[in-house]
């Protein structure tokens, strides 16, 4: 574990612990506020984030910021995450190997952050972090608390755009995280 960014930021560079490496253009590191209270944890980068290098900035990230936007949410106030760096395939969900390759690198992260709140966005965040046993329609909108963090597990804003009767419960979550904190 590094004990700050620069050498976490430098850790990951050029990393080829698992096969994802192999076709990615960039390494989607994080966003955001590095002393955030509130920090969201997505699965993994899309096509639109290979390429510019920064989580939630396609579609997903999209309504994800038009959320953001409602709830009086500033995105440079929040770090921002994922479970894995680089790109699935086909944003393929990632492997377990995969995960278990990027998840120092993630368990860093909110060392480094010290985030009062995780927002955990979809079953492969949810299942990484809080147990694989667990399943994100029974989770979701309640929180749970792990060593002195609260997390809020809810849908990945890609569900939305494949579910629209989830936008109103993804409001609600977010909604309960604005006001916890």
């Amino acid at each position: 574990m590094y004990d700050n960014w620069e050498n976490l930021e430098k850790s990951i560079i050029g990393c080829k612990k698992c096969k994802l490496c192999n076709n990615r253009t960039n390494i989607v590191f994080g966003y955001g506020n590095k002393n955030a209270d509130v920090m969201f944890i997505g699965e993994g980068p899309g096509a639109d984030e290979d390429i510019q290098g920064v989580p939630f900035v396609g579609k997903a990230g999209k309504l994800m910021d038009m959320a953001f936007e409602g709830l009086g949410i500033n995105r440079s106030e929040v770090y921002i995450a994922n479970i894995v760096k680089c790109r699935p395939p086909q944003n393929r969900v990632p492997e377990q190997d995969e995960a278990d390759s990027c998840l120092n690198y993630l368990r860093n992260q909110v060392i480094l952050v010290k985030p009062k709140i995780i927002v955990l966005l979809g079953s492969t965040a949810l299942k990484n972090i809080l147990g694989r046993e667990l399943s994100i329609t029974a989770c979701r909108g309640k929180w749970i608390e792990k060593k002195g963090i609260h997390y809020m597990p809810t849908w990945h804003p890609a569900a939305l755009l494949r579910d629209e009767n989830k936008k109103i419960e993804f409001w609600r979550d977010l909604k309960q995280v604005v006001e916890k904190v």
